[in-house]
């Protein structure tokens, strides 16, 4: 089985606006109510790719009462740890002339919560996928992706992180299945500028060092690049189009790869489904489908190999 991990899932609501003006009561051109969160998109675009999956997490109050229902309606299993306090948080997407985003903070999780979350990921088994995507609420300590991680070593359990800074350099000694940074969030973890194709590879082998066996390297338009635990460096253009929402186009990449990957056994072929299903979300209002994933996918991506 295929397990998604959301600590601090939302109800994202979307405004269309024409001019925002501060101070003023302003109208809505549009909107939109979107279930949220890095793992939970992930789950989203798994299942469109026919990959059956089970989302966890914590949820609280009517939004997460919301979320749940939209998971289950586009097909996801759920398995999510309910509080008793509070309510999942919800997330102001202002779409005008700019764009603006307010995020909630979400509920705390007590020591009771957690602890019921840990023993479900105790039950995975042998040959089961854990993808841990998103930052940590304050609620729980810093270290809980480590916690999770260890709990799992030596068990056969494959890991996917998604996640930035300190917390994803902390989880590398557990050697994750795949990790999946950007080109910024890579910027930021060598503390330095990287402008050239080599300098990012040479990071991503830095990640590969610290423990990571695969390190999907996003780059927006230009595409995504995968160090492989074979010792194989991979590149992959991403097919044009129209960019009308980039959020959760690293998730759908994650989701794409995961499913090529357990589909095929290639990595080179998992890169093309995670290129395909990154860019086909990018091109849409909503996350993608499956129907818009293989259809790019069907366009024959290109993919490369070299070695630095």
């Amino acid at each position: 089985m295929i397990y998604t991990l959301t600590v601090n899932p939302s109800v994202d609501y979307v405004v269309q606006m024409g001019e925002f003006r501060p101070g003023m009561v302003n109208r809505a051109m549009g909107e939109a109510v979107f279930s949220g969160g890095k793992g939970i998109n992930v789950a989203i675009i798994l299942q469109n790719l026919g990959v059956a999956n089970r989302a966890l997490g914590f949820l609280a109050g009517f939004t997460g009462d919301f979320i749940e229902a939209d998971l289950k309606e586009q097909g996801c299993r759920t398995d999510f740890v309910r509080l008793a306090k509070g309510f999942s948080r919800i997330n102001l997407k202002l779409k005008g002339q700019e764009e603006s985003e307010i995020n909630g903070g979400g509920p705390a999780v007590d020591q009771a919560a957690m602890e019921q979350l840990l023993e479900k990921i105790n039950a995975l088994q042998k040959g089961d996928m854990l993808i841990i995507s998103g930052s940590i609420p304050p609620s729980l300590p810093k270290d809980f992706y480590e916690k999770i991680l260890d709990l799992l070593e030596g068990r056969g359990i494959y890991t996917v992180v998604d996640a930035t800074g300190e917390v994803l350099l902390k989880t590398l000694r557990y050697e994750p299945f795949l990790i999946k940074p950007n080109h910024q969030e890579l910027e930021e973890l060598a503390q330095s500028r990287l402008f050239t194709r080599e300098e990012i590879i040479a990071q991503g082998k830095r990640l590969q060092e610290m423990g990571a066996k695969n390190v999907l390297i996003s780059l927006a338009a230009e595409g995504a690049v995968l160090l492989t635990s074979d010792g194989d460096t991979l590149f992959a253009e991403a097919p044009r189009g129209k960019v009308v929402n980039s959020v959760g186009a690293g998730d759908s990449m994650v989701g794409g790869f995961v499913a090529g990957w357990l589909k095929t056994g290639s990595y080179k072929e998992a890169l093309g489904w995670g290129v395909a299903a990154g860019s086909a979300s990018a091109f849409c209002e909503t996350l993608a489908t499956g129907e818009e994933i293989r259809r790019l996918y069907d366009e024959k991506i290109k993919i490369t190999s070299g070695t630095v």
